[in-house]
């Protein structure tokens, strides 16, 4: 039985968070659905669609940042962006300058093997990564960067520009709020991957589902009390680098009116950070063999997580359980779970500021990091890996946002 737990007030979100979740469940059971304009959103969310967007992502390769895929990729999002009416399309400029790392000694042939075999024997036996000791059955996780094991000639010369430090760019858009145009949610993906694939997991499904909601919430007869801004991030896979930047160039200008009397907000104040990260890969534990079985998991969940140790662990915890009770309303197929370890994405550069969660495929922690998705960074990370079973986990992902995202900002359809 999936429960909706309670929970109180929230300081600085949207007054719909002032009731009870369990008020609002009832009120919604009571409510007449059809007349409900966030059920009529929802019902523009396509898989046919979805599967697009992200099937247009992967024109790019693997959109490694400081590159021309990577480059190419933010202008054909910004472009799309546009077409759906979307405004304020804008782009975050920054500099990226990794640290020095030390050289490693090159590895031939014979030693990549061995090391593979190694890997794969203790995969077997249910080792754990850097120590030895046996904690239940794990597979191997790591970046590849082994150009030969894409065996797609062509997708291997799409990728093997390799990145320079330099400038970057992101790309932007806002849903202008008609009463508040002074506050939003921030809702973010980044279209930068790697590992000689096509980057179609991670994380072009997070970045399609940011896509389709921006195209929805820009329809000309939709109106939000609040703003919404949809961003693109771009060097996740380095540090988080492009949401820091974000950060950095945008905090201190919140709820700030420029032209003065002009009605116009450049920075909303942010109400809460909603971070896609690898949205369609539900498949269970691996075997005690390392292998992983082929079809989606009937138990299949989009995992919604906050980080119990940030400065904002209340707020985003109740941010989190409204996300959940939207999911029990709005999602066609697949359930919600709610999580107290969200890291390694766009959302923790926020999380001491606002409100922050992230959606997610698996737990980020327990079970990405124990091998549950062994596409992650790999040559298979390619659209023709998943079925539409994998695609339909991250349409409910976008069902689930788009339903929290409706009700927060007081979401209408204009007849």
């Amino acid at each position: 039985m999936r429960a909706t737990p309670l929970f109180a007030s929230i300081c600085g979100l949207s007054a719909l968070l002032a009731a009870p979740v369990s008020a609002q469940t009832a009120g919604a059971a009571r409510a007449d659905t059809a007349n409900d304009p966030v059920k009529t959103l929802a019902s523009r969310l396509d898989l046919e669609r979805y599967k697009e967007t992200i099937k247009g992502l992967t024109q790019f390769g693997d959109r490694r940042q400081g590159t021309d895929r990577n480059a190419n990729a933010v202008t054909w999002i910004e472009s799309k962006l546009k077409s759906y009416g979307c405004s304020n399309v804008e782009r975050i400029v920054y500099d990226y300058q990794p640290a020095p790392q030390a050289q490693r000694p090159a590895m031939d042939s014979a030693g990549r093997a061995a090391a593979a075999a190694a890997r794969a024997a203790a995969a077997a036996t249910g080792q754990a990564q850097g120590g030895g000791r046996t904690r239940g059955v794990r597979a191997r996780t790591g970046v590849n960067n082994d150009s030969l094991a894409q065996k797609d000639l062509k997708l291997r010369a799409l990728n093997s520009q390799p990145t320079t430090p330099g400038k970057r760019e992101e790309v932007y858009c806002t849903k202008i709020g008609s009463t508040h145009p002074n506050e939003m949610y921030i809702i973010g993906g980044h279209m930068d991957g790697h590992g000689w694939g096509e980057a179609a997991n991670d994380d072009g499904s997070g970045t399609a589902i940011v896509m389709e909601l921006a195209r929805i919430f820009s329809m000309p007869d939709v109106k939000t009390d609040r703003s919404i801004r949809f961003a693109l991030w771009n060097n996740e896979e380095t540090g988080l680098n492009g949401a820091r930047a974000y950060v950095e160039q945008r905090q201190a200008l919140q709820g700030k009116e420029s032209p003065a009397g002009s009605g116009k907000y450049p920075e909303p104040k942010w109400l809460g950070m909603i971070q896609h990260d690898m949205m369609m890969f539900d498949h269970g534990m691996p075997r005690a063999d390392g292998t992983i079985n082929p079809e989606q998991r009937p138990e299949a969940d989009v995992n919604i997580e906050f980080q119990s140790t940030s400065k904002m662990a209340t707020e985003s915890q109740k941010l989190a359980w409204v996300f959940h009770g939207a999911n029990e309303k709005y999602a066609t197929d697949y359930p919600a779970a709610v999580g107290p370890h969200m890291t390694n994405t766009d959302s923790g550069p926020f999380m001491d500021l606002v409100a922050s969660i992230s959606l997610r495929e698996n737990e980020r922690g327990r079970e990405i990091g124990a091998g549950w998705d062994p596409h992650w960074h790999q040559v298979t990370d390619m659209f023709s890996t998943f079925s539409d079973k994998d695609f339909r986990l991250g349409l409910n992902a976008a069902q689930t946002t788009l339903g929290a995202l409706g009700l927060l900002t007081g979401a209408t359809v204009i007849k």
